[in-house]
């Protein structure tokens, strides 16, 4: 019987989950979400989860109380170290500009099934010959079926929808069809009353799978990020590790009156030199103010002409030009110049050092 369940298993659909957003600093809700989610579908039966992936925004998306790019992906990068399967993607705060969420969905599931259909290598570097980026979900080319990422998120990012100029109707559409949303909801929440109330979330309500949490969490990064400006403590609220990095990084108008060090067992000290170096060379934030609501818009300066909240409006007219395709096609953004390709490399590596 043992056998069988096992084989049946491997014959159900694979799929994927992405969460994007600004994790500012990330929280274990954010990482409760992928637990809450893969248990769902696990119970159901019904697919085979084979990853998870946290894509931090932009820096040029620049909302109220965003750290820089490269704090957040060492923060988010510290968090996930205990998890074996949630890892973090760098490559959307690598680009030239602020990328809608419908692009960041359609390059990873890309990614993802162009690397398993490649017959090339030996399954440890890309077909160019390039090394595979960190988030890729191992055991990938174990089958030759496609595999579907869905977008994670909370049932405030699905109301959303219905805000007059958030986001783009073309991109929902997109995006609940062709990739499909996994929402964790809160006890006592009526989301498929929202959905009844969408032309387009009812047309496509198949793909949307609604999820309640039943151990709610209410700590919020505007949360963590406003008792830390007033000096008081956050711990056991977030991670020891992303505690500690924002010790030492400063962020947030920390006050250390009531933050005590971390407990970090040796194999667990990231390199100081990485945070050191970070606080000299790192690209700044595009914002000075720390102590912001999270509910907040984009700085209308660096964001121009839109105003959108979760990160999938318009592209600004600056930066390269991206190429939309459909599902399954190869996405392509052309062109960077050297210069950005170089603070791009000098991103990586920085991010790269943080050891765990």
């Amino acid at each position: 019987m043992s056998a069988f369940m096992e084989e049946t298993k491997c014959l159900l659909p694979r799929i994927a989950f992405i969460a994007c957003g600004c994790f500012s600093p990330p929280t274990p809700m954010h990482l409760r979400l992928f637990e809450i989610a893969r248990d769902h579908f696990e119970m159901q039966g019904t697919h085979k989860v084979v990853g998870g992936i946290i894509s931090p925004t932009h820096d040029s998306y620049a909302k109220k109380g965003l750290a820089s790019s490269l704090d957040r992906c060492a923060m988010v990068k510290l968090a996930v170290q205990s998890s074996s399967w949630v890892r973090l993607s760098d490559w959307e705060v690598h680009q030239s500009q602020w990328m809608r969420t419908q692009s960041v969905l359609q390059y990873h599931q890309n990614f993802m099934n162009n690397y398993v259909n490649c017959s090339s290598g030996a399954g440890d570097a890309e077909p160019n010959g390039g090394s595979l980026p960190g988030w890729l979900p191992i055991s990938l080319r174990e089958r030759t079926d496609p595999v579907h990422l869905k977008l994670l998120c909370g049932a405030d990012l699905l109301e959303s929808f219905a805000v007059p100029g958030l986001w783009a109707d073309s991109d929902i559409e997109d995006i609940v069809a062709n990739h499909g949303l996994v929402v964790i909801t809160r006890c006592g929440s009526d989301p498929h009353k929202f959905i009844f109330e969408s032309d387009v979330l009812t047309k496509y309500q198949r793909n949307i799978t609604l999820i309640t949490n039943w151990v709610p969490n209410e700590v919020s990064s505007t949360l963590v990020r406003r008792l830390l400006s007033r000096g008081q403590s956050v711990k056991y609220l977030i991670d020891d590790l992303v505690l500690e990095y924002i010790k030492r990084q400063r962020l947030f108008n920390v006050k250390s009156k009531y933050i005590t060090d971390a407990v970090r067992p040796n194999h667990l000290i990231f390199n100081h030199a990485y945070t050191d170096n970070n606080n000299k060379n790192a690209t700044s934030s595009l914002i000075s103010e720390q102590d912001m609501d999270e509910s907040d818009s984009p700085s209308p300066q660096l964001q121009q002409a839109t105003s959108r909240v979760f990160c999938c409006g318009d592209t600004s007219q600056r930066g390269p030009k991206l190429l939309r395709v459909g599902p399954g096609q190869a996405v392509q953004v052309i062109t960077m110049q050297s210069d950005e390709k170089s603070e791009s490399q000098a991103k990586k590596q920085k991010i790269a050092q943080v050891q765990l």
